[in-house]
């Protein structure tokens, strides 16, 4: 009888194996060839990586010192190069051995048929399995295991791949060592060489382990290759966020449809209708006004003496251009743009600005400061490093620093909202709003010491937006800072409103943005990638159309609490009596 097929999608009967193989008897193990046991190898190699390296260190130190060209070489030289790659290679791959024992050598099912055929001359059929959902979500740990059977095949495909399949003798053994604490977690995409897999794996321990069910977390529907190290680790599944559309948003004389993903019910419909009105009335205008990233790294001297002597240095504009030179070697894209420093006692704060191309550029930053620090070592010798940031950045945090000087890219956008419009689509007057954003934005958040937080709800628009655009949903902290401006024009008639916002932190290459839904939404707005024709284009692109999306969504619920609809609106669109949970079941 014909072997059932590993990956079929219809409903699979496993084969039971009459025998067992130990895994002491696994005589194919790579580790059983070597001379030397496998600790004593792992250790051999340890201690020539790093005696080779401390000789070619050596070495290079005398060339430097006696002004010998580095490439040339003797044959010592070239005998511990080739013990220096042979000890990377070995150790890179986790010991080596294991690692390549667990891919060439991993157990076939196929191993199990063979033998039921040649002992017994039949094959013994398991019970077909009658759950009809995914391997996570079908276990139910208030009830006793269910014996093993059939693999577990998740009937969905996504993306060409193959459906997971968590098979009855290999996958449940490597499951048991999890939870046994045999096999890391975090090393199950390494020895599988099938994220996928090793997602499905580390779901099912974590089950066992917890006793909980994740159930409603889905697993399949996402391409686990793309976030290995990148996005996010040990991964068991991912969490759904609907993704709205809200607009046209009509800036600079250009149309928007702005994704935005978001729990909240109410707040795509209110930034909609914000953009409504805007465009109305003839669109708004964003004008960017600064871009550059920040780090700034803390250092400390013997006495404040020596930390004044390195902040004069480095704000001396005669010196600006060599540290420029060695700032930019880190990059094709960043380019130092300005440096300021704060002191303390004996430390020093040194803020470095930088452009960043089309990525967001923190890791950009980071690389050209560790040059210029390393640069500094030669001058200021006893300078010490205390870290690479020292909060003067500032970075996730709500600082004055960012709200005065900027970080990331600061908009200003406006737009002057017609009459007539504030009365039929808004619901209000000119006069109210005018009052309200006084009392309420520029009065009320000067009441509550608030910093950067002159507005009425600019973070529900921003973290809205960096969600589906992939990008990091920490940073809404300083790009939330916004102040939001109202003003009667046109002797009154007309509404002039306007946010400026200094520190919009975005980027449309690395991070998130490379994952397929964010990517989507990104092509959506046309900025999806590097720009082909000016670097940091479309980047700056993304950050006007932010700034435009709080202007909608500040016009908006502005002209619902000026008009008494905030409760009305909410009660309407953001308390759904269905059971959700009843529904997807």
């Amino acid at each position: 009888m014909e072997a059932p097929r590993l990956y079929s999608t219809k409903p699979v009967q496993s084969l039971k194996p009459t025998k067992k193989i130990p895994l002491e008897e696994d005589h194919g193990k790579a580790s059983v060839a070597l001379p030397l046991p496998l600790h004593l190898t792992n250790a051999l190699f340890f201690t020539l990586f790093f005696s080779v390296v401390y000789f070619l260190l050596s070495r290079w130190r005398e060339k430097i010192r006696t002004s010998t060209a580095l490439h040339v070489v003797t044959f010592s030289d070239i005998i511990a190069l080739l013990s220096f790659f042979a000890s990377f290679i070995y150790l890179l791959g986790f010991f080596g051995i294991d690692f390549v024992q667990s891919l060439v050598f991993q157990p076939s099912p196929d191993v199990w048929v063979a033998e039921d055929e040649e002992d017994d001359n039949e094959v013994l059929l398991a019970k077909e399995d009658t759950r009809k959902v995914p391997c996570g979500q079908a276990l139910d740990c208030s009830l006793p295991p269910l014996p093993p059977a059939a693999p577990i095949v998740t009937p969905q495909k996504v993306f060409d791949e193959k459906p997971v399949t968590v098979t009855t003798e290999e996958d449940e053994e490597l499951i048991k060592s999890v939870v046994d604490g045999t096999t890391p977690s975090y090393s199950l995409e390494s020895k599988l060489g099938d994220c996928k897999r090793a997602a499905a794996i580390r779901r099912e321990a974590l089950q066992r382990l917890t006793g909980k069910s994740l159930s409603g977390l889905p697993l399949d529907g996402l391409d686990y290759e793309s976030i290995l190290g990148q996005c996010c680790e040990m991964p068991v599944g991912y969490v759904q966020i609907p993704v709205g559309i809200a607009g046209p948003l009509l800036v600079n004389g250009r149309e928007y449809s702005v994704p935005m993903a978001t729990t909240e019910g109410c707040l795509v419909a209110s930034t909609n209708r914000g953009c409504k009105a805007i465009h109305l009335s003839g669109g708004a205008t964003s004008v960017l006004l600064k871009d550059g990233m920040t780090r700034a790294p803390c250092v400390r001297f013997g006495t404040a003496k020596r930390a004044a002597d390195l902040k004069l240095y480095l704000e001396d504009p005669d010196n600006f251009e060599t540290l420029s030179v060695v700032f930019n070697r880190s990059s094709r894209f960043g380019r130092l743009q300005g440096i300021k420093c704060a002191i303390a006692g004996k430390n020093l704060y040194i803020r470095f600005t930088c452009s960043t191309g089309d990525a967001m550029g923190m890791n950009m930053v980071s690389k050209g400061v560790q040059n210029v620090l390393d640069f500094l070592q030669t001058d200021f010798p006893d300078m010490d490093v205390i870290g690479i940031s020292g909060n003067f950045c500032s970075d996730k945090k709500p600082a004055a620093v960012n709200w005065i000087e900027g970080r990331g890219k600061s908009v200003v956008c406006e737009a002057i909202i017609k009459g007539d419009v504030i009365k039929k689509v808004l619901k209000t007057s000119v006069e109210s709003l005018v009052e309200l954003n006084m009392l309420k934005n520029l009065t009320g958040s000067a009441m509550a010491g608030a910093l950067g937080g002159f507005n009425a709800h600019a973070s529900n628009i921003v973290t809205a937006i960096y969600l589906a655009t992939g990008q990091d949903p920490a940073q809404n902290v300083e790009s939330s800072h916004c102040i939001t401006m109202m003003e009667a024009v046109n002797e009154g008639k007309d509404l002039h409103i306007s946010v400026t916002m200094p520190s919009i932190e975005v980027g449309t290459v690395g991070g998130g943005t490379q994952l397929a839904s964010q990517s989507a939404c990104l092509n959506l707005l046309g900025v999806k990638g590097a720009s082909k024709e000016t670097p940091g284009a479309n980047s700056r692109t993304l950050a006007t159309i932010v700034a435009s999306a709080v202007l909608a969504g500040e016009l908006s619920l502005m002209s619902a609490l000026a008009a008494g609809q905030l409760v009305k609106s909410h009660m309407k669109y953001n308390r759904s009596s269905k059971d959700v949970s009843k529904a997807t079941s």
